[in-house]
Parts: structure tokens; sequence; C-alpha cells
């Protein structure tokens, strides 16, 4: 492969998430939040891909963390703040706008910490909630809020925002073996993606058509070259 394309793949994927990041956003602003929700989730898959593509290839490199770190304020701090301002904060006028703003604030200081910290973090733990995480459920809750009594979204939105800031230490899926990390985020994304997916097929973006099949892909080529790995000759 021609160095320059496979440097530039794992970059690809990430410029991916943040383009699905800047269309959730799109969406959200003309109420359309199942398609802002599902461009949310599909940017997650990216970013559970990019990483692991640079290793696979080697090519890791200060670039690519960097941008990683704009795409992840994007597609999980903004998009998700403008899903929840749209259709629940809007109608608090300016302090509503307030609010809602302080989810990406949180997330951008969190992202700045941890690339500060990147070196001395352990593989083990993060300190914080991860904004990939917290974007997640902030969207996931930001659709379906309808469903559960009014407080539960405004509690949840200002813990989320405390919980990525906080020293707390929350268990990583880093040194989970690549099987069971897989099948963990893969059954989250996709039983998440059924929820919002279900019954209105027609209405989504072609993307999803591409970017589902392609994880798929992604993640069992990873658990076909593990197991040969560990297959003895």
């Amino acid at each position: 492969m021609i160095p320059i394309i496979r440097n530039s793949i794992p970059n690809l994927f990430t410029l991916l998430n943040l383009f699905c990041g800047f269309l959730s956003v799109m969406y959200s602003a003309q109420d359309d939040y199942k398609n802002a929700a599902i461009l949310i989730l599909i940017g997650m898959m990216l970013d559970s891909m990019d990483g692991r593509i640079a290793r696979m290839l080697r090519v890791e490199s200060d670039l690519g963390k960097e941008l990683d770190s704009l795409a992840d304020i994007v597609t999980f701090g903004v998009a998700p703040a403008m899903m929840a301002y749209y259709s629940y904060f809007t109608y608090f006028g300016i302090p509503g706008m307030a609010i809602a703003g302080l989810f990406p604030l949180f997330g951008a200081y969190r992202l700045a910490r941890f690339n500060i910290n990147a070196v001395k973090s352990s593989l083990k733990y993060f300190t914080g909630v991860p904004i990939t995480a917290a974007g997640g459920v902030l969207t996931l809750l930001t659709l379906f809020h309808w469903k559960m009594p009014e407080i539960i979204l405004p509690i949840a939105f200002f813990l989320l925002c405390y919980l990525m800031v906080s020293t707390i230490k929350i268990p990583s899926l880093k040194d989970i073996p690549l099987p069971k990390y897989g099948i963990i985020i893969t059954l989250f994304l996709g039983y998440a993606i059924y929820l919002v997916f279900k019954k209105e097929q027609h209405r989504f973006p072609y993307f999803i058509y591409v970017a589902i099949p392609l994880y798929v892909a992604f993640i069992s080529y990873q658990l076909v070259r593990t197991k040969r790995k560990r297959t003895p000759k």
C-alpha cells in the first residue's frame, strides 16, 4: 500500500466522524432528532475504529490524535448539546441556550485534560467519563426524554457534565481482549441504532447503509485476525 494512502486511512475515519457530528447538528436544527441521533451513533462507530486502524497499520501520529479530539468535541459535545437544546432547553430562552452550551465546554475541558495526561493514564481506567460515552448517553436520553419524567433529562445533563470533568475512576475497556471489546461495543451500538431506526428505515440518510456494513466488516476482520494469532502453528 502506498505510504501516503496508508497514513491517511485512520484520519479519513476521523474526518467522517466529524462530518457525522456536523450533519447531526443540521438535522437537530430541522427538528429531525432521529436522524441526528443516528449520525451521532455512527460517529461512535467511526470513533471506535480510527485508533485501532492506526495501530493496526502502524501509522499512529500526533496529527491523528489531535484530529480525533477535534472530531470528538463536535460529534459528542456540540451535536448532542444541540439535540438537547432544540428538543428541550430552547423553551427556556437565553438561559436554556447557556445551559446547553455547558456540555461541549465541559467536554472540551475533559478532552484537554486527557490529552496532556495521556502518557500517564492507566490502561485500566479513565479519569472522568469519556466524552464519547457521555455524548452517546445524552443523545439517547434526549431522543426518548418524552417517554420519561420531565426532570430526568436536565438532571442527567448536569450529571454528565460533572462526570466528564470529575476525577472519578471509570473502568476502561482498553485492556479487554479485542473479541470481547468488539462484541460489547457492537451490541450496544446495534441495539441503540435499532431503537432509533425501527419502522422508519426510509427516513434515514443512505450513509447508514455504508457505515454499518463497514463497521461489521471491520469487527469481523479483527475477530478473525485475533483468532489466527492465537491458533498454534
